[in-house]
């Protein structure tokens, strides 16, 4: 048998483009950065004076500096060509490229580098050794695809200081600019990082794998549950994109925060909306309350209600499908805020747990499901709630978060009035101490 290719190395920015050394940037936090070394900066990387100019002008630099930095080589091979260096045919490349998400190559368009050329080569020796086939390739690239296209997009919107988020990459209080600067240091970084979550995953799923057979668990079967954020969309039509963009980040990390800390998995966010999933009925559970009662108590946001249901399940690249799913889906959509509504499965599994109440709200017509017994779960301690002075809570914790959303779009317009005000003047010197550190 033939030994298995070399991999492909991807070119270093930090090492193999012809950039000044980024020492003299790391004190930009402290002092304004000098405008002749950004410029000095973005031509390394084969930028035009016109170019740097124009990206100024539309307050572009971040994104500029980024695109070349990635991938500093020039495209210089269309579809035939790379399809005849690779020994691929152009139908299978087309496919794959599809399958990770880029827009289909058209004919004659030179896209592609001399690094897409030998990772190519290195997939297409794969196959001569039979190794893998192209159905697992392309299955592949739509997982590695449609996962780093998050990765890139959350990356992008922390780089680019016109998206409506609340902390951007080397931001300072001299301006968004100084990233620019910090990048060939930064980018390098976050690929190691990302190489060692990957790491850590594959680790975590071959341990939870082998958990499940020796435990003998059945690994089809889960608890699903949903958590849908009441009153969100009321919400977005009366506020802005940037105090919107606060709700969703402070939603996002209780949820990611709460099921990974109880033992869950957060499936994937859906807008105002979590999936998460668990092997453990009662992990499930616990999970459920656990959501219901942080947000509750949460200054900044409302209150949810969450679904919840267990059985089988078909697993498929790390998503969940089938009528379990389902029926979480729609029962959450009847359950009232700060509820928690369980399946009937999940009633049973858990009827006799201490420390659990259950109450039913009879059968209930889930869209294309049909009627279905349905019940709310509750803690022991926890009594039937007082409405009156919920609303009153719910009240106060409006005008908070209205206050709180404020105060982050204020200290964002000031820190685009001052970018406006000139990117090569230094603002001045604050005579109260530093800008308050936004959490």
């Amino acid at each position: 048998m033939p030994d298995a290719p070399e991999p492909v190395r991807w070119p270093d920015p930090a090492t193999e483009v012809d950039a000044p050394d980024p020492a003299p940037f790391a004190s930009s936090a402290t002092s304004p950065l000098d405008a002749h070394a950004m410029a000095a900066l973005l031509r390394s990387v084969g930028l035009s004076d016109d170019e740097i100019a124009e990206a100024r002008s539309h307050r572009h630099l971040e994104l500029l500096a980024i695109e070349h930095l990635v991938l500093p080589e020039t495209p210089s091979h269309d579809l035939a060509e790379i399809s005849e260096a690779t020994g691929l045919s152009a139908e299978l490349i087309a496919q794959m490229w599809r399958s990770l998400g880029f827009v289909e190559p058209r004919r004659g368009d030179r896209i592609f580098t001399e690094f897409d050329v030998g990772m190519l080569s290195t997939i297409g020796r794969f196959l001569d050794m039979g190794m893998i086939d192209d159905d697992l390739i392309v299955q592949m690239a739509r997982v590695i695809g449609s996962s780093l296209a998050r990765v890139a997009s959350a990356l992008v919107d922390a780089i680019d200081p016109a998206e409506p988020t609340n902390h951007h990459l080397g931001a300072t209080e001299h301006g968004d600019d100084d990233f620019a600067a910090v990048a060939p240091v930064l980018l390098p970084t976050l690929l190691q990082v990302m190489d060692f979550v990957w790491r850590r995953h594959v680790q975590a799923e071959a341990r939870a794998r082998m958990a499940r057979e020796h435990a003998g668990t059945d690994p089809d079967h889960r608890a699903v549950g949903f958590a849908d954020l009441v009153g969100f969309t009321a919400l977005s039509q009366q506020v802005t994109a940037h105090e919107l963009a606060a709700v969703v980040d402070r939603f996002e990390a209780i949820a990611y925060d709460t099921v990974s800390r109880l033992g869950g998995r957060v499936v994937k966010m859906i807008g105002d909306e979590v999936m998460f999933s668990v092997a453990d009925v009662r992990a499930a559970a616990e999970i459920a309350l656990t959501l219901s009662e942080t947000y509750r108590d949460d200054d900044e946001l409302s209150d949810v209600r969450v679904g919840l249901a267990a059985g089988p399940v078909l697993q498929r690249e790390a998503d969940l499908f089938g009528p379990v799913v389902n029926r979480a889906s729609r029962i959450v959509n009847i359950a009232f805020p700060g509820a928690v509504v369980c399946s009937e499965e999940v009633h049973e599994a858990l009827a006799d747990e201490p420390g659990l109440v259950w109450k039913t709200i009879g059968p209930r017509n889930l869209k294309n499901i049909g009627r279905i017994p349905l019940f709310v779960l509750r803690r022991e301690a926890v009594a039937e709630p007082d409405h009156a002075n919920h609303e009153e809570a719910e009240h106060r914790r409006a005008e908070r978060r209205a206050a709180r959303v404020a105060e982050i779009a204020a200290r964002r317009e000031e820190r685009h009035r001052r970018r406006s005000a000139g990117e090569d003047e230094a603002p001045a010197a604050p005579t109260d101490g530093p800008e308050p550190k936004e959490t």
